[in-house]
């Protein structure tokens, strides 16, 4: 859901850093030249550096304005400590953002009250070992400062075009979420108002430790709105400066968001982030368990509670899936269409035919069977997918559980076993040869007897085919197979491959 009301702009609560910070004007030639000790540094020199003022006088902190790196010989300094202290109080509440001492015959060596008193407010001291020229110091700076924010403007106009043409291509909300992330090189997520995860790009981290809910620590965020329309938050978190300005990267990108959210309408990100996550479920394209999970948390329903399930419901054309209708019903829900099906994973709850056809608006609907676990809630899915795969003949029963089906719950569940698979090729192959060479109907005859065993005139009306004929089929199966039909094993052997290779029917749709 979209929140719909007036918005006061709405930027990042960190500043952005300057172009340069203390650490980069050290490392120019021209003050290397000047034998430089760093007195007082660590995280004192991340500080931003807008200019540099030249000024040897006790009172020079009423002619700053914040961000000055200051180049100083001392020689108007007072000697007396407290009047040190007191001078070193004044440039850090206006803002300095070093203090460069060029040693001589006035200053041989940075008083000890300085040093104490710029440890103890975090300012960046250095000490000047040798004569430098401050005109050339404040040249080099300049024209770092001019590279930098051509470079810093060259950056923008990259990005601007990147997430432009992005927009224009209608590229989904994930792409772009990558887009962002990668500028920034820190895992980015996507949230709707709710806190649920759309899109989310971890990058080098483990997934679960980027979805845990709220900001990063450090991090930053910004909304993604247009129209007075909010339809959610862009987070990073905590990493290295960028040249174009973290806040700027994540603008644009919540930007081309915002763009994709007009065109698509707001009800698009949901959409998205559930079929990508059951694209991957039911795909096997994770790497972990873990990650399924924590996406599946984000969306609201928690995998680890057991009594979870997969609902699979046949319904041709354009239907959403039906989330808010099972939501209703008191379930925790995460749903996509995949090919004829919509696909629902449903957490714990009393699932009644009633309820079933309630959530299905009365089409056919296969439920799974109960798990706990991503992989029990994958058996679970599967096995209604392919339940469902399989339509029988005749007036269909509106809800059909896996439950009652044990065959299709053992092959649900010994899938991924290649001696099943083995099985169904060895058992089969002989019909799949010859439908294929003579463009025959044994493999349909062969379903039609095992889902009506005991009822052959069934099988054949279900075959469409006259009693004659289903007869003449039966003894050419029983002939190219070997084997005896009317041998309860060797029907229950048949009827496990069948559903074997029918398995994979919702996937090759």
């Amino acid at each position: 859901m979209s929140e719909r009301q007036e918005f006061v702009p709405v930027r990042t609560d960190r500043p952005e850093p300057a172009v340069l910070c203390v650490a980069d004007v050290l490392a120019l030639p021209v003050v290397q030249r000047g034998a430089p000790a760093v007195l007082v540094g660590g995280v004192a020199l991340d500080a931003g550096v807008r200019w540099v003022h030249v000024s040897d006088s006790a009172d020079v902190a009423r002619l700053l304005d914040g961000g000055e790196l200051l180049l100083t010989t001392g020689a108007a300094w007072p000697t007396e400590p407290g009047a040190l202290r007191r001078l070193v109080a004044q440039l850090t509440r206006v803002g300095v953002s070093g203090i460069v001492v060029e040693l001589g015959e006035r200053m041989p060596r940075v008083p000890d009250a300085v040093v104490a008193a710029c440890a103890a407010s975090g300012l960046a001291l250095v000490a000047l070992a040798a004569e430098v020229k401050f005109v050339a110091v404040t040249e080099a700076v300049h024209r770092a400062l001019i590279d930098a924010q051509t470079a810093a403007l060259r950056e923008r106009q990259r990005l601007h075009d990147l997430f432009t043409e992005l927009s224009l291509r209608g590229a989904p909300a994930d792409v772009i979420v990558s887009e962002v992330a990668r500028a920034l090189d820190v895992p980015v997520v996507l949230e709707n108002p709710s806190g649920e995860v759309i899109a989310a790009e971890a990058l080098r981290l483990p997934l679960p430790a980027v979805l845990r809910p709220g900001t990063p620590e450090g991090g930053d965020r910004v909304p993604v709105q247009a129209r007075g329309v909010r339809w959610g938050w862009l987070v990073a978190g905590d990493g290295p400066p960028h040249p174009a300005g973290r806040a700027t990267v994540l603008e644009l990108g919540a930007t081309a968001l915002a763009f994709g959210c007009l065109a698509d309408g707001e009800g698009a990100w949901s959409l998205l982030a559930h079929r990508r996550l059951l694209d991957d479920l039911l795909g096997a394209r994770f790497a972990r368990e873990e990650d399924i999970a924590s996406r599946l948390r984000r969306l609201g329903l928690d995998p680890a509670e057991s009594g979870s399930r997969g609902l699979v419901i046949r319904a041709e054309g354009p239907a959403e899936p039906p989330v808010e209708r099972a939501r209703a019903a008191g379930f925790a829900a995460v749903g996509a269409r995949r090919g004829a099906d919509i696909v629902l994973l449903l957490g714990p709850g009393s699932l009644t035919d009633a309820v079933v056809q309630r959530v299905a608006d009365g089409a056919p609907a296969v439920v799974g069977p109960e798990a706990a676990g991503v992989l029990g809630l994958l058996a679970s899915t599967r096995a209604a997918l392919a339940l469902a795969a399989r339509a029988p003949g005749g007036e269909a029963p509106t809800v059909r559980r896996v439950d009652d089906r044990p065959l299709e719950r053992l092959v649900s569940a010994l899938h991924d076993d290649r001696r099943l698979q083995a099985h169904s090729e060895q058992m089969l192959a002989p019909l799949l040869r010859h439908d294929r060479e003579r463009r025959g109907d044994l493999l349909d005859v062969l379903a039609a007897l095992v889902a009506h065993p005991g009822n052959r005139s069934a099988a054949a009306a279900a075959s469409h085919l006259s009693r004659s004929v289903f007869y003449q089929r039966l003894a050419l199966i029983g002939e190219l197979i070997g084997a005896d039909l009317d041998d309860g094993e060797t029907l229950a052997a048949l009827h496990l491959a069948l559903l074997a290779r029918r398995r994979d029917a919702p996937a090759t749709r």
